[in-house]
This record gives structure tokens, sequence and C-alpha cells, in this order.
């Protein structure tokens, strides 16, 4: 992939609000060299694939917000990962520096393997093939999420950043039940790291209006991007938002479920909400 590959970007006629929607996971541009060189077939690769998650939040632009939308696949490049996530049981030449957790699961910048731990890999990459990548995936989708946040404190006051993923169904099945039910959001600022307190009531707050049971923090807290941007007191906040996959898709076949329409549908005041929400005045004054 070059770098005119790395994103889409869906701007608003003007921005009206300072809310910036990202989803990093939602690519499926698969290179056909790495298809055709992985261990696995390309539904497989597509397990760890945010499927559809872009279209899902494609309104951001119509209420005043910008997308920014992943070309890339999670599977050949992860960009919720620092750079330096790299995985010496994956790229030639790296050395561990640490424990990282993330890198130990398989699941570094560039990830070993994809949903249940099904390798994606029959040997090792080139180190300078992993820069490459990065090069021309993970570095212009951040420097264009970079701007785009900074944009918007400049003309806003502050930035709020809604991180948009999908999760899988079965990693619900310990989730804590809300009024009863499993969740079906789980919101993510990194324990109150990521984002200001009022951020993460309106965000709440717009979901529940819409009839959806949202969880905060667990089992999903946010990553490298909510970590990354979030940056309460310089005014940049960041709320990841995660979507059971079970209402919306096929998750064997990677294909679009029955519910997905009628998700997208009763997501559309959700996000209006959320821009709404990160518009108004009162509560980014205050900081």
């Amino acid at each position: 992939m070059n770098v005119a590959d790395a994103y889409l970007l869906d701007q608003p006629r003007a921005p009206l609000s300072r809310a910036v929607f990202s989803s990093p996971h939602s690519g499926r541009r698969y290179p056909e060299r790495f298809v055709r060189e992985a261990r696995l077939g390309r539904v497989e690769l597509r397990a760890s694939e945010d499927a559809f998650v872009d279209e899902l939040f494609a309104d951001a632009p119509f209420f005043g917000a910008p997308l920014l939308r992943a070309q890339a696949p999670r599977a050949y490049v992860d960009l919720n990962r620092a750079p330096e996530e790299l995985d010496p049981a994956v790229v030639e030449g790296v050395r561990t520096t640490g424990l990282n957790p993330r890198i130990a699961a398989g699941l570094g910048v560039i990830p070993r393997v994809v949903a249940e731990g099904r390798a994606i890999y029959w040997g090792k990459i080139s180190e300078a093939e992993a820069q490459e990548r990065l090069a021309a995936c993970h570095r212009p989708y951040h420097e264009a999420l970079a701007g785009l946040m900074a944009r918007a404190r400049a003309a806003h006051g502050a930035a709020l950043l809604f991180d948009c993923h999908s999760m899988p169904s079965d990693a619900l099945r310990a989730a804590p039940r809300v009024k009863g039910r499993r969740p079906d959001v789980v919101l993510g600022d990194r324990f109150g790291a990521s984002a200001a307190e009022w951020a993460m009531v309106r965000a709440q707050q717009a979901f529940e209006a819409a009839g959806f049971a949202v969880a905060r923090n667990t089992p999903f807290a946010g990553g490298y991007i909510t970590q990354r941007y979030g940056r309460p007191n310089q005014g940049w906040h960041a709320v990841q938002i995660e979507i059971d996959r079970a209402l919306y898709l096929d998750e064997k076949r990677v294909q679009k479920g029955p519910g997905f329409e009628a998700l997208r549908r009763a997501l559309a005041p959700v996000v209006a909400a959320l821009c709404d929400a990160a518009t108004e005045a009162a509560p980014l004054a205050a900081e």
C-alpha cells in the first residue's frame, strides 16, 4: 500500500462541532501480496476487523464533524498500537524491550495473530517491510488525526475524539450486566485519564436515550489512540466506543447481518447528540 491508500477523510461542509470521529479498524483494502502469502484465507484475515463500523458512523459529517476512516486492514497494520510496538516473533531483527501484554498476545502494531489466536504468517517479515507499512499506513493516519484534533481545538477551544470500534460478542460473556442486560456499547476513557467526566456522561446519555445498554471501561477501557489523543488538561478529550458485533454483523462470514440497517438508523441520532455534546460551550469553557 502507499500513502494515498492509508485513509479516507469525510469532511463536513462546515466544521460546526468540536467532535472528531475515527474508525481505525474498519479498513478492508487488503494488499494482494499480503493475502497471497498469509497462512489464512481472506475471510479469516478479516476476523479482527471492526467490519463496517465506518459505515455505522457515516452520518458524522452531516452533523458537522469529520470522520477519518482507515483503509489498511488491522491484520496488516494496527493503527491502535504505538509504532514501536513491534513483535520480535513476527518482525526480523526486533528485540524485546520489556514486557508488553499486547505484543505477548501477538497483537502488536504488526499483528502476529487474528481473532482466536490464529497465526497470520508462515514465518517472519523483514524489519524493512514492517517500517514500510508504518510509513505508508500508520504515520499518515495519525498525522491526519492529530491535524483534525488540532484544528478542532484551534477553532472551538477544545476537541473531542470519538474512536469507533466493534467488539466480538464473545467478549461480552463475562461483562458486568447493565440493569440485567449485557451491554450493547462500552465506552472507554481509560478510567478517567483520556476525557473529562462531562464527555463520558454526555456520550453515555446519547446512547442510552436511543435504547442502548451502556457500560464504562469494562471490558474495554481504550487503547493507544485514546491514550495518545486524550489530554484533557490541554483541551483534547478522547472516548473509545465499542459496539457489540452481534447487533449488526454475521461474525463468521464477516458480512452485514440482518440488524445492520436498523442499527445504522438507531445510531444516527446518537451521532447527532455526540456532535451536539461536543459543541456545547459550557463544560468546555469551565476547564
